[in-house]
């Protein structure tokens, strides 16, 4: 399966899935060295056809395609530019982690085994205007940190090595974001782990973690 096909079929996985809705979100892939194919502006990221991708050249920003590619250019080109090991950036709103973006609470990755997996460590993003050159600035200084973002006031974005993985990092994101707004509106106090747990896991599940990346 070529990268595009990969693409339409994960923009109806995460519909499925409900970590996507109507037009919210894009999804892009290093197509090579220098460019990147992205969903184009304004497209449903449940019913993804051939023509709804742009490529995109990283550094100029030069595209080519049907349709004008997603404005998100600047945040996407960024990761990639300063996270040589990611080959897919996965953006989207869903509920229960747009509900966290735009509260104060922040997020804790130290709770099971998935969760300090595949969240490892969160970076938070200030609002700025989507599509502008000053989020795709602050986007690329987080990448350097984490392989998970929360947009304040706007999203998340989950950056990865594969598809798959990305998406299961996305997927790991909502459910913990999800149970940790369930955990504090009933009442239930949440145990979390401690730091010298976390890196024991860590260093030891074989995982490429961020830390192993640099």
């Amino acid at each position: 399966m070529n990268i595009k096909s990969k693409l339409l079929h994960t923009g109806n996985e995460l519909l499925q899935k409900q970590l996507t809705w109507g037009n919210s979100g894009n999804i892009s892939a290093r197509n090579d060295k220098e460019n990147m194919i992205i969903t184009a502006s304004g497209t449903n990221m449940g019913q993804l056809s051939e023509d709804d991708f742009a490529f995109v050249h990283i550094e100029t920003q030069e595209w080519e395609g049907t349709k004008k590619p997603s404005k998100e250019i600047p945040m996407h080109r960024a990761i990639y530019m300063n996270r040589p090991d990611a080959n897919v950036i996965i953006h989207a709103s869903p509920f229960w982690s747009t509900l966290i973006a735009c509260s104060e609470q922040t997020m804790e990755s130290k709770l099971f085994i998935e969760s300090m997996y595949y969240l490892e460590k969160i970076e938070e993003v200030p609002y700025f205007h989507p599509g502008s050159a000053a989020l795709g600035e602050e986007v690329g200084e987080a990448a350097k940190k984490a392989n998970v973002l929360i947009l304040k006031n706007h999203g998340v974005i989950v950056l990865d090595d594969s598809v798959e993985e990305a998406v299961m990092r996305l997927e790991t994101l909502e459910f913990t974001c999800r149970m940790a707004i369930m955990a504090k509106g009933s009442g239930i106090p949440l145990s979390v782990l401690t730091d010298e747990i976390a890196e024991d896991f860590l260093a030891n599940s074989g995982y490429k973690g961020i830390d192993k990346v640099k």
